[in-house]
């Protein structure tokens, strides 16, 4: 084990454990009216200790346990067999357990934004718990635990597939499936605090440091290009969505600047180990671009409530980045050149990943979501709705 790669493991933890306590639930929390902060806010709380009992008792071993190529197995539940010298790689094992964990934490707590001013408070956690056994588990096995994506070769560096296209897709069936809010699309409240939207997606964007530097596993270069990179697609993003909305509507917002950034730090996420500052100009600026665009698209032309843009934001720029990663991780269009593929058979493999990940997500997000519907059921009261989840469901008020 090597002391400075298990010192920044450890940081990295942190900062990936900043990005949902409190970053995103301040971002989110300042999308929403203000009657219904609080409880954003405590559904990222709630989903974060949630994630880490579920994560400990099963998450993690079917993730990174087993030779299956679809499923690990339970070998490691409760952290069997994993004592202070136990190593992964060049990580004490509890060290890479718990940085995992913060992303198992980060990807169901993204999907709120979704289904936020309407759901249940128990149907969030049901969702959350299952959705994280049976649809995150599994294909970071895939991905990151040596499964069946893994030996095909693809390359998803901190989560393209496994963090922002699965919580992207789960986004749409929640939504889909819960139904829209009084007055969408045209009756809609605007976000009650765009300086906490900002608060909430300036610690996500230091946040992500950890969560692609860290994915790197070492104190190294590959980690320092990780940050470069992410910085550089999350600046340019920022300021493309901030030129668009400018030239459309006349007013460069705060919450739209703050929006292209998360949208170029999700785009660039599944290729900052393998691009280099040039191919990260190119995906922050196709990010603004086509992130933006695609928010339009779902809520008015696919007439879709996701509130908070999760699909458009995460699942596109997910999608985006891994099917980038296969040209401009090229050392042709500068990028590191780690693939043992050509362009041409990495881009195909990139998009077998696509597919996979996009069809399990979604058929056994609408199993999960189909099962609760009929049981405890989804949405709450219209009087709780018009009155805001924070009195209606939480008892307190964000605001006196």
């Amino acid at each position: 084990m090597v002391g400075a790669d298990t010192s920044w493991i450890l940081t990295s933890t942190a900062l990936v454990l900043l990005m949902t306590l409190p970053g995103l639930a301040l971002f989110y929390g300042g999308l929403v009216r203000s009657s219904n902060i609080i409880s954003v806010i405590i559904q990222c709380f709630a989903i974060a200790c949630l994630a880490s009992i579920v994560w400990l008792v099963a998450g993690y071993s079917i993730a990174f346990s087993g030779e299956g190529a679809y499923i690990g197995d339970l070998a490691k539940m409760f952290l069997r067999g994993v004592g202070t010298d136990t190593e992964a790689g060049n990580l004490p094992e509890n060290v890479f357990f718990m940085f995992q964990m913060t992303f198992a934490i980060i990807t169901p707590a993204l999907i709120v934004g979704a289904y936020v001013e309407r759901i249940k408070f128990s149907a969030v956690l049901w969702i959350s718990g299952l959705w994280l056994l049976l649809v995150y588990a599994p294909v970071t096995h895939w991905v990151w635990g040596g499964g069946w994506l893994a030996k095909m070769g693809i390359q998803d560096f901190a989560g393209g597939l496994v963090v922002h296209l699965n919580c992207g897709i789960a986004a749409l069936v929640v939504a889909k499936m819960l139904g829209a809010r009084k007055g969408f699309p045209n009756d809609v409240k605007p976000p009650h605090s765009p300086a906490l939207v900002f608060v909430g997606a300036a610690m996500l964007w230091v946040g992500w440091f950890g969560f692609n530097g860290g994915s790197a596993l070492a104190a190294d270069g590959a980690a320092g290009m990780a940050i470069t990179v992410t910085h550089i697609s999350a600046a340019t993003a920022t300021l493309t969505w901030m030129t668009i909305e400018w030239l459309s509507h006349g007013k460069p917002t705060l919450v739209g600047a703050a929006t292209g950034a998360i949208a170029g730090l999700a785009t660039i996420t599944p290729a900052s180990g393998f691009v280099g500052p040039v191919g990260a100009l190119i995906i922050g600026f196709l990010a603004g671009v086509i992130c933006y665009k695609m928010c339009g698209i779902i809520k008015n032309q696919w007439k879709i409530d996701d509130a908070l843009d999760v699909m458009a934001v995460h699942g596109v720029g997910g999608v985006l980045g891994i099917l980038l990663t296969a040209p401009l991780g090229s050392a042709v269009f500068g990028g590191l050149g780690l693939s043992e593929q050509t362009i041409g058979n990495q881009f195909i493999t990139q998009l077998i990943g696509v597919i996979a990940v996009a069809l399990w997500c979604l058929v056994i997000t609408w199993i999960i979501t189909l099962v609760i519907k009929k049981t405890i059921g989804l949405r709450v009261t219209d009087d709780e709705e018009t009155e805001g989840l924070d009195t209606s469901v939480h008892g307190e008020k964000g605001y006196n």
